[in-house]
């Protein structure tokens, strides 16, 4: 960490428009910010990413920081704020995904409930056909859903986010609506 002198000279530096010279604040400050991130979230990446945005508020309001004040507390307090906004974000986009993907399974599930009463034998090889023609990833989606699997476990073997599990289990659910509708047409 900086000496306090040090430090408010850099901070005068980037307030007289010096942008530069912030980078010394990041260099300074970086492996302090990122560990405290880190105690919080244990994603690389999320750290790396709630750190940048960080560094960015700090700068935006390095006006407002208070020379008598611990500098480090400052950026901790606006670190502390970006972890919560984070958690706040993440469990609404999982809530979300979590009601797409039943969403899409009652419709689905009524599709097919429908189709196989139709025509039961004719309508599975159709569907199965349809599922052969997917490309890899999609047939494995469609595979482990019908196996009962659970989309975190899939993203896990894929090597993907969940999110992206969903948006390939939806196209796949697409693709087999209009394959299916053709080949029955």
């Amino acid at each position: 960490m900086p000496h306090a002198t040090d430090l408010n000279a850099t901070i005068d530096e980037v307030l007289r428009g010096d942008k530069d010279s912030f980078r010394k604040i990041i260099r300074d400050f970086s492996l302090f910010l990122r560990s405290f991130i880190a105690a919080h979230v244990h994603q690389m990446d999320v750290v790396d990413d709630l750190a940048q945005d960080v560094f960015i508020a700090a700068f935006r309001n390095l006006h407002e920081f208070r020379r008598d004040e611990d500098f480090g507390a400052w950026l901790r307090g606006i670190a502390r704020n970006k972890v919560y906004e984070y958690f706040r974000n993440s469990s609404r986009r999982h809530k979300a995904m979590e009601r797409f993907h039943e969403e899409v399974s009652r419709l689905i599930e009524s599709k097919f409930e429908e189709v196989v009463s139709n025509d039961r034998s004719e309508s599975i090889e159709v569907l199965l056909q349809c599922i052969g023609r997917l490309p890899d990833r999609m047939r494995r989606v469609v595979r482990s859903g019908l196996d009962g699997h659970k989309p975190v476990e899939l993203a896990g073997e894929l090597g993907t986010t969940v999110g992206a599990v969903y948006r390939l289990q939806y196209r796949a659910n697409h693709l087999l609506r209009t394959c299916m509708q053709k080949a029955l047409e």
